[in-house]
């Protein structure tokens, strides 16, 4: 398929691989801060094409990963009220809460849909004007453009039985976060290519700069990946500690101007907590004073709830990229994408869901097989 198959070509990756074999002299740890690229890397073993000295790291890139407990309890607390319609993407649906989760809710009886788009649920709003009409808002600067609109439009149509359960993170303050732990060890970063096609680039310039450390904007392809991290370790092996950008064919470097302009009209940066991490200061997004009436948690004066993971998950320790899925005692066994304890395992982007569908065997197991032994 044109502009696909070269960016998954063989040769080329292999080719990447070699000039990776020799630049690279010591160890380095790098970290992909997006479960799409976290899928691909496991998907097409672009890590096992590395040199032994490059280890690759799985960041907090999933959205619904990072989406804390009490959120979901209180997602499901509205779900369940009479006379509300709660849509949400399809993921956000399995996501475990204290003993249930939204379709739970759903099969008994509660109005839980999946909808394609926010704009949908402002769309139902206006067809259902004795319901109130309640979009979970998950997600990174990718989708808050989306987001920011459905709130606009609401307002603008005098819609007033729509609001947004809130769950906005942002990348760069996490990405702070991982170096500023005391057991961090990432020494580079490949950017989400999609978070920085809205964004740009620039917030990552005084992170590359104050901690030294190259950042990479990378897409989501095998040879996306690859030169990412090619020119993350050549960074590396210079000295140097830079911005740069792979992914030119779709992000600039300010990126898309007008929809971060709507974002700041109806958005405001909060503190967020991030599940499995904890509290981040400024790493979130809420709405506006101007906006609240559009706040769910407002609207319907749901209680907060402290809620731990359950023991055995150590999905914060990976996202943290201390830990990978197979250091999970629970992985594949008590854990799985049936019955999950951790949203690293339920969502589609999850680095558990990664393994468990890519990697299940060993990769030395399935070359044994492959070669008869």
């Amino acid at each position: 398929m044109k502009f696909i198959d070269e960016y998954r070509d063989r040769a080329g990756a292999q080719a990447y691989a070699r000039a990776l074999r020799r630049i690279t002299t010591r160890p380095w740890t790098l970290m992909e801060v997006c479960g799409g690229q976290t899928h691909a890397i496991v998907k097409f073993g672009v890590d096992t094409l590395l040199p032994p000295e490059v280890t690759l790291v799985h960041g907090p890139g999933c959205p619904v990963c990072v989406t804390p407990l009490e959120l979901i309890e209180k997602a499901i607390e509205i779900a369940a009220k009479p006379g509300v319609i709660f849509c949400s993407f399809g993921d956000m649906l399995r996501v475990p809460g204290r003993d249930r989760d939204l379709l739970t809710v759903k099969a008994g009886g509660g109005d839980v849909r999946i909808v394609y788009s926010p704009l949908d649920a402002v769309a139902l709003a206006e067809r259902n004007p004795d319901r109130e009409v309640v979009f979970f808002a998950v997600g990174f600067e990718t989708t808050a453009p989306a987001n920011a609109m459905a709130v606009f439009q609401a307002a603008r149509k005098g819609i007033t039985n729509f609001s947004l359960l809130v769950s906005h993170v942002l990348v760069p303050p996490a990405m702070e976060a991982i170096l500023s732990s005391p057991a961090g060890k990432v020494q580079g970063f490949l950017a989400a290519g999609h978070v920085c096609t809205v964004m740009g680039f620039t917030e990552y310039e005084p992170i590359a700069a104050r901690y030294h450390v190259p950042i990479v904007v990378t897409g989501f392809e095998p040879i996306d990946i690859l030169q990412g991290v090619f020119m993350c370790v050549k960074q590396l092996e210079e000295g140097r500690a830079e911005v740069e950008n792979q992914y030119a064919r779709a992000v600039r470097r300010l990126g898309n101007q007008p929809a971060q302009q709507l974002v700041n009209e109806v958005f405001e940066v909060v503190p967020r907590k991030w599940r499995g991490v904890g509290e981040i200061p400024r790493s979130g997004l809420g709405l506006r004073p101007a906006y609240e009436l559009f706040d769910a948690e407002r609207r319907f004066d749901v209680a907060g709830h402290a809620l731990d993971e359950p023991a055995e998950c150590i999905s914060g320790l990976i996202m943290q990229g201390l830990k990978k899925p197979p250091d999970c005692t629970a992985f594949g066994g008590v854990c799985t994408p049936e019955h999950p304890l951790g949203a690293t395992m339920v969502s589609s982007e999850g680095a558990c869901a990664a393994y468990y569908r890519y990697r299940r065997i060993p990769i030395a197991s399935m070359e044994e097989t492959r070669h008869g032994r």
